[in-house]
């Protein structure tokens, strides 16, 4: 009788060494895969021609058939005089059967003293609407293996000449981040 009342006293002690442990443990007790408090970096800017010249554009052919290729300025405001915090670049082939296309890739490319580094947009399904709302799938520099969604909205433009100008808001999460992010 006397074994199996020491046996089941260590049993007792045993589980009540495991519990105690887990419970004063410093190791966290949050999944980091479902920890909803990582932090979000929300940005906005604008995407539109660079301020040249008039006399210095050079028109391009357009085409039903081909790839839509550009070069944007990135700036803070939706003016053409605001300041330019970097640059807009993109491939897209709005043809049916390249739709869904890894190559359809919008690079936004920062160059501010904050920021420095790019992003990248997988613009699968993009679609002639004033909103879309598209994928980021990664970056570089201060966007390191950043995700989430970028939002693109055309704005009103003052003359029907000029080429449009886009609003985008970014919502990024960044993977494995302990830091507070500014935003």
């Amino acid at each position: 009788m006397l074994p199996r009342i020491i046996f089941c006293f260590a049993v007792v002690i045993a589980i009540a060494v495991v519990v105690l442990l887990a419970l004063l443990s410093p190791v966290s007790h949050k999944s980091s895969s479902k920890n909803p408090s990582r932090p979000w970096l929300a940005l906005s800017m604008y995407i539109q021609h660079p301020h040249i010249s008039r006399s210095s554009v050079q028109p391009v052919a357009q085409s039903d058939a081909g790839a839509f290729v550009f070069h944007r300025a990135l700036t803070e405001g939706p003016k053409n005089t605001s300041r330019i915090v970097g640059k807009a670049q993109g491939f897209i082939i709005p043809i049916e059967h390249f739709a869904d296309s890894a190559f359809n890739i919008i690079y936004l490319t920062f160059e501010t003293p904050k920021f420095n580094g790019s992003l990248s947009i997988q613009a699968k399904n993009v679609e002639h609407e004033d909103r879309q709302e598209l994928t980021v799938v990664g970056g570089t520099g201060y966007f390191a293996f950043a995700r989430g969604l970028a939002v693109f909205m055309q704005t009103k433009s003052q003359s029907s000449e000029a080429d449009p100008t886009y609003h985008v808001k970014l919502q990024l999460r960044f993977p494995n981040r302990s830091q507070t992010i500014p935003g």
